[in-house]
């Protein structure tokens, strides 16, 4: 410890104990002897010792008045203050660490003991700001990340899923409705309480922005299978059930180039199971039940409520009502039984979004 680097403030009303102190400590540590509380704030507005050592019995101002002016005050609070004292009172103690004193010296003091003390506890409070200043800078190197993230993310939903709906035929804004549908859905089920505990593990701005991802798969597919007006042959249907697994590898490719996690995971649940059916008819796996993933489950009925109200090139919109009945069909076939209650309680809603 190099002396300039330490600062001791030895406060005592007692002229020998401040003359043995200053004499213990002045060889290895720059030493400030005050005779009292109030001369010791006239030098704090000056100096910002490593460390002050503290004698209980003063006149006038005693120990445990200086030490909760020092901790009411933000430049001294977090100042390192041992007690001095000659009382062997274990309330006392208790009394002074509790207001936030990191130790107590029985005076006379052994020397040795004394500069033992203070090194441990300057080494100790050294280890806490580096630690401080450590998670200061994780949270800074986090708040980097999060807004590079944030960039790709922004710059993935900007190109990718409009090009898809550009593809694919699509007007009015199917990709940009089926967020505020999943919204819809999930604020109701908190409400509920349906799948809370999987609902409140995810982080629903991500979870929620990346259902926009769902369709990317359709990239591989052929525009003149995608907007054909008639019914789809096996053999086109059959490449249309395979653009689940296609979003899945694009999605795959991108986290293998980035890094990026939460986001990507999170689009590739649902490009990859938005097709599944609870009955396990669906498509790529043929998932069924709560082997599905949730967001696959919720997706899977945000889309075909929107499918349904939405012209395409092969078929005309219904009008919402239908669509709802259409969705309380499926119940236990298509859809979690679970997630169309909840879906009947908000269909108003989702009457106002298609529109």
């Amino acid at each position: 410890m190099e002396r300039e680097h330490r600062v001791i403030m030895l406060i005592d009303d007692d002229e020998t104990s401040l003359a043995f102190g200053r004499e213990i400590l002045e060889n290895k540590y720059t030493v400030y002897p005050v005779p009292s509380g109030e001369q010791a704030f006239k030098i704090l507005k000056k100096v910002i010792p490593d460390l002050i050592l503290l004698d209980i019995e003063m006149p006038d101002m005693d120990g445990y008045a200086v030490l909760s002016v020092l901790k009411q005050n933000p430049e001294t609070k977090n100042i390192p203050v041992i007690f001095l004292t000659s009382c062997t009172d274990p309330g006392n103690e208790l009394d002074g660490l509790s207001m936030g004193a990191i130790d107590y010296i029985t005076k006379p003091f052994s020397p040795l003991l004394l500069t033992q003390r203070i090194d441990n506890h300057l080494l100790l409070n050294a280890q806490k700001k580096e630690l401080s200043l450590y998670n200061t800078s994780l949270r800074k190197m986090a708040d980097v990340q999060s807004v590079e993230i944030t960039k790709l993310q922004n710059a993935i939903l900007s190109i990718l899923p409009g090009v898809v709906e550009y593809r694919d035929g699509m007007s009015g804004g199917h990709i940009e409705r089926i967020p505020k549908y999943l919204r819809v859905m999930i604020n109701e089920m908190l409400r509920q309480g349906i799948y809370k505990d999987e609902i409140e593990s995810l982080d629903t701005e991500t979870f929620i922005n990346a259902s926009q991802m769902h369709d990317i798969g359709n990239v591989f597919v052929s525009e003149s299978i995608i907007n054909k007006p008639g019914k789809l042959t096996v053999e086109e249907f059959d490449v249309i059930k395979k653009h689940p697994a296609n979003g899945l590898e694009i999605i795959n490719r991108i986290r293998q180039i980035t890094g990026e996690y939460s986001f990507l995971n999170y689009a590739g649940l649902f490009a990859g199971s938005h097709h599944e059916r609870w009955d396990g008819s669906g498509y790529p796996e043929g998932r069924h039940g709560q082997n599905i993933p949730l967001a696959g489950r919720l997706l899977s009925l945000a889309d075909i409520y929107d499918a349904l109200v939405s012209a395409r090139p092969y078929k005309q919109p219904v009008e919402p009502s239908k669509a709802s009945e259409e969705i309380g069909r499926g119940s236990g076939t298509a859809f979690d039984p679970a997630l169309v209650e909840v879906f009947k309680s908000v269909s108003e809603e989702f009457a106002r979004i298609s529109k």
